[in-house]
């Protein structure tokens, strides 16, 4: 087969993942089972939202661990069993549901479909780096934007449907689509052909190297290699903390508006509805930026603009300013994952970039836990969110202080000629 023969069409690839992402991003609107949950079970909010706080925490380890059986097995496969393991989640919440077990809802939902999620989330991004060699970061970008943007489906979907028809049937509902919609993507996803080139690469002098390898003076690295060196601890930093920094503002967004603000509870619960928009467009806009400026620059932009924004934060007049700066933020905060893939692609090679993305998304679980909780201590402690937000501004200071450490040590490697071989174990 020639270098242009692939039998696949790139761009239905790309189509193929965000109708997974699309689905498991469903996940951000899980606000919406709160309240009818805790009316019709009785279960406190703290039970409730535990079962997304699992969900969270499962997803990122399941990506670090499984990250290997999608190198293995291929996109397809795992992308039917993340399907499988969604819709049962979903569906075992339902169940869940009618019988009134909460040990069972916290285990369906939030392990099984946690174990969908994870999986869900890195089956097609190995595959979507290896089509498009010539716009990583646009083509990654795509994808976790439908992540991004779940909420905007599920949303007004699954208030429909609780209204009309309880949660139970909202859960088996929602359950049987995005088991449809994964299917149908998984079902198309394919790597292609060794040697495949996209038309306007092809007489690129060493294009297929380009295609495959690092950035140019940086060793192509296995997944066990990958997580031993210096620059991929550095950038699972860099990582933790943009996520923390936007986390924390996911988690708080509302009563921030609030307090800060002085909005109303109606007028924060419509700027926090918005907030989706600005997730996933980050991601599309900042991974296909990244493309041009390079992703080292784009991760210092996100810092900078985070410390100016979280700096003014607790100062601002006025709640559409407030709510202006948080949109920002949380540009960068979807950004960051948008721009991963393809940050990890150009440190590391294609080889086995989906175990290594699975690796670097731990730093996501833990600052799921890490970013609400320094928020709520410090709320307890001071009753305000001022304090909250200058910690985490000086965390942001932190993280652009370790961008530039990267920075510099990629241009040493690059200077070097990367002299670290296939049995190193440091940077």
């Amino acid at each position: 087969m020639s270098r242009t023969e692939s039998g696949k069409n790139r761009w239905l690839i790309a189509l193929s993942a965000v109708a997974i992402h699309l689905s498991i991003g469903s996940i951000y609107a899980y606000s919406i089972y709160q309240i009818p949950l805790r009316d019709a079970e009785g279960w406190a909010t703290s039970q409730v939202t535990l079962a997304f706080s699992i969900a969270i925490f499962v997803l990122g380890f399941t990506a670090a661990f499984l990250g290997k059986y999608v190198e293995k097995y291929g996109p397809r496969k795992a992308g039917l069993s993340a399907a499988v393991l969604y819709g049962l989640g979903m569906v075992g919440s339902g169940v869940s549901v009618t019988i009134g077990s909460l040990p069972l809802f916290l285990a369906t939902f939030g392990v099984i479909g946690g174990m969908g999620l994870g999986l869900g989330y890195i089956s097609p991004i190995g595959t979507l780096v290896e089509w498009f060699p010539d716009r990583r970061g646009m083509a990654t970008g795509l994808a976790v934007m439908g992540f991004g943007a779940g909420a905007l489906l599920t949303g007004p979907l699954g208030n429909f449907l609780i209204q009309n028809y309880g949660v139970a049937t909202t859960f088996f509902a929602l359950g049987t689509l995005y088991f449809a919609l994964m299917t149908l993507g998984a079902s198309y996803l394919a790597k292609p052909p060794e040697g495949w080139l996209p038309e306007d690469m092809q007489d690129v002098e060493g294009a297929h190297e380009k295609a495959t390898g690092a950035l140019s003076g940086l060793d192509v690295l296995t997944a066990t290699q990958a997580r031993t060196t210096l620059r991929f601890w550095l950038l699972w930093l860099i990582i933790f903390i943009n996520v923390t920094a936007g986390i924390m503002l996911l988690a708080f967004a509302s009563p921030m508006l609030q307090q800060i603000g002085g909005a109303t509870a109606t007028t924060a619960a419509f700027i926090t509805g918005y907030i989706g928009i600005f997730n996933g467009g980050g991601r599309i806009f900042w991974s296909t930026l990244s493309d041009y400026i390079g992703r080292t620059t784009t991760y210092a932009a996100f810092m900078v603009i985070q410390i100016a924004a979280f700096f003014v934060m607790p100062q601002v007049a006025g709640v559409w300013l407030l709510a202006g700066l948080m949109f920002l933020v949380i540009t960068c905060y979807g950004g960051g994952f948008a721009c991963l893939p393809a940050y990890l692609s150009d440190l590391f090679g294609t080889d086995e970039v989906s175990a290594i993305h699975g690796y670097a998304l731990t730093a996501w679980s833990v600052a799921g836990v890490a970013g609400p909780q320094i928020a709520s201590l410090v709320l307890e402690a001071t009753g305000n969110y001022t304090t909250a937000l200058y910690i985490i501004n000086a965390l942001v200071v932190v993280g652009l202080v370790i961008v530039g450490v990267l920075y510099w040590r990629l241009k040493s490697l690059r200077k070097a000629g990367s002299p670290e071989g296939a049995a190193s174990t440091t940077d």
